[in-house]
């Protein structure tokens, strides 16, 4: 997407070029976190974030702020426009991306008007490559431990647009990035947008920061605190970059989250740090990321801006991710036409000028879901169900007062089908409520039990007839033996059968040795998954040739891996194969061995 910009350029700098004292605009923006999990937040104490709590007594902790949808993609799509999103098409994240490349972002119209611009870490809006299309001078789009796409380095260098390898953990990665830019732009106004791939899974901490965190505790937990330690350690350096150049007073910051955590119901400390729960806790909030209850969309919220907003607040009324590209566009000083955003300036709310609410009302569509907030009543709709409640008494949404008040649920619904007329397409569903939002309703707002937990995948390999196991190992599609200390795998069944290893953590690259006898020339094929991929890549592949002997042979290859492996699967061929001894080395640290368990 290309705009030819020039002659608004020219007019602006020519506008700005004495305004060197504009505002910067920083935007923390977290993935799948929680309402509980900032210690300034009050509900547990085993969250330590000490630098956003420190960002919140200098400015305001909103007691009410929220996300756009509760998911990812809608909600990036939301905050960086400024518009719900639904007016542009991408409501879920499967939605075609073709409407947000049509619109204008808050970094294309802040670059327009002379601001250096720059994203940091997860966008999940499209290609990394072409996100300085969408506004930003400067792009390090690590989100996790494989090559990025980048145009400039950890220590804010310059180098051509194209993959980059991680120079560090991917969080501290952005963090020094941001930090860098802003000691290079130190004597312009800037727009940088900080979007943390942090608590998401695939959890995957350093162990510095993981130590931090020692005790007895579901390790998924332990792996969401790191996470979010190493978030609030990223914080405290950029403040602190701001602070060195005396641009603490003359910069908004916020820090929002994208959506609530997801929890699965069952909050399940499955082993691997891969799909299902996060770590993070919604509590005291009802339901989880995907609905539109609080715990889905009511998030983590700070604003901070000393030399305009006064310190120690915590404020009362709503506000909304949408709000943002509002207030960064008024504080630049932008002409704003009427349409723009659908959010509103905070600043004169914040600061005291306003004593008012900023919104009236807050609304919501996501797929199957609705939702309208207006003072203390919210009004939520979920396929063809409706509920009603007061969130003064009733935050957790345990009280559906619908019959009790027919009245206010009757003017708010005909408030929401209003607005949602407006949407593309209008209506205030897209689709009908699917059976997992069925069961997450049933559960969450209706107080029925939860069904049982879905197998993990490790539980689903283990379920079949034709598989066994041998202390953490096992085969599937075959029968593993054990005799004088020879490991034998006997085929079953129409598959080949595999042997798998899953829940452990070895750091790369990996060598592999094992010493067998096969009945036939055959090979082969070990798959391996890291920290940072859901499942098995079509990359991360080795074949391994075998010959038919009567003798031992010993075979070695690399996993040429620099994160840590988590999982590993030999695809084996369908013949006798016999294991002596099968040995996974990581660079550092303790083997796994298949003859010791």
């Amino acid at each position: 997407m290309f705009r030819d910009s020039l002659p608004l350029l020219c007019l602006t700098f020519a506008t700005f070029a004495w305004a060197d004292d504009r505002p910067n605009i920083i935007v923390f923006y977290t993935d799948d976190h929680g309402y509980a999990d900032l210690s300034c937040q009050g509900v547990f104490d085993d969250i330590r974030t000490p630098n956003v709590d420190r960002l919140a007594k200098s400015g305001v902790r909103v007691l009410h702020g929220y996300s756009t949808a509760p998911q990812c993609v809608p909600s990036r799509a939301g905050l960086l426009v400024g518009k719900f999103q639904s007016r542009f098409g991408v409501e879920s994240n499967r939605m075609p991306l073709d409407g947000f490349n049509r619109e204008l972002t808050i970094a294309e119209r802040l670059q327009d008007v002379g601001y250096i611009t720059g994203q940091f870490g997860k966008w999940h809006l499209g290609a990394g490559s072409e996100i300085t299309k969408h506004g930003f001078k400067y792009v390090y789009n690590q989100n996790s431990q494989a090559p990025f796409a980048a145009n400039v380095t950890t220590s804010g260098e310059d180098r051509p647009m194209g993959l980059m390898k991680p120079e560090m953990y991917h969080v501290d990665g952005c963090s020094h990035a941001a930090s860098a830019i802003i000691h290079r732009h130190k004597n312009d106004p800037f727009f940088l947008y900080v979007a943390y791939r942090a608590p998401h899974v695939p959890l995957d901490a350093p162990r510095k920061y993981l130590d931090r965190f020692p005790g007895e505790m579901p390790e998924r937990r332990r792996q969401a605190l790191a996470m979010l330690s190493a978030v609030d350690d990223g914080v405290g350096l950029v403040m602190d970059t701001l602070a060195k150049h005396h641009l603490t007073n003359k910069t908004l910051v916020f820090y929002i989250g994208d959506n609530g955590a997801p929890l699965k119901i069952h909050k399940l400390d499955a082993p691997g740090g891969g799909p299902g729960w996060d770590g993070s806790l919604n509590d005291p909030l009802n339901g989880e990321k995907g609905m539109l209850s609080e715990g889905g969309m009511h998030v983590p919220f700070v604003v901070s801006m000393p030399g305009k907003i006064p310190g120690g607040q915590e404020y009362p009324h709503p506000v909304t991710a949408l709000d943002v590209a509002a207030t960064a566009a008024e504080l630049a000083g932008l002409e704003i036409q009427q349409g723009d955003f659908d959010g509103v300036n905070l600043i004169p709310f914040l600061s005291g000028q306003a004593e008012t609410a900023p919104h009236k009302r807050l609304m919501w569509r996501w797929v199957s879901q609705s939702a309208i907030r207006e003072g203390d009543w919210k009004l939520l709709r979920g396929g063809n169900r409706e509920y009603l409640y007061n969130l003064k008494s009733d935050l957790e949404e345990k009280n559906n007062v619908a019959e009790k008040f027919p009245e206010v649920a009757a003017r708010l619904r005909r408030e929401l089908t209003s607005w949602s007329q407006e949407l593309s397409p209008p209506g205030l569903v897209t689709s009908e409520q699917s059976s997992v939002w069925n069961e997450y309703y049933d559960f969450y707002l209706e107080g029925k039990p939860a069904k049982p937990p879905a197998r993990t995948t490790l539980q689903r390999e283990r379920k079949a007839n034709t598989e066994t196991t041998m202390g953490s190992w096992l085969v599937r599609g075959g029968i593993l033996e054990r005799t004088e200390g020879v490991m034998r795998i006997v085929p079953q069944g129409k598959n080949n059968p595999a042997l798998i290893r899953n829940g452990f953590q070895l750091s790369g690259p990996v060598n592999v040795t094992m010493t067998i006898k096969s009945s036939s020339d055959k090979t082969i094929r070990l798959n391996w998954r890291n920290q940072n991929e859901k499942t098995f890549m079509p990359e991360n592949q080795i074949s391994i040739p075998i010959e038919e002997s009567s003798l031992w042979q010993t075979l070695s290859v690399e996993i040429p891996n620099v994160n840590d492996v988590v999982h590993v699967r030999f695809n084996l061929p369908a013949v006798l194969i016999q294991f002596k001894s099968l040995e996974l080395s990581p660079s550092k640290g303790k083997s796994i061995r298949l003859h010791q368990e």
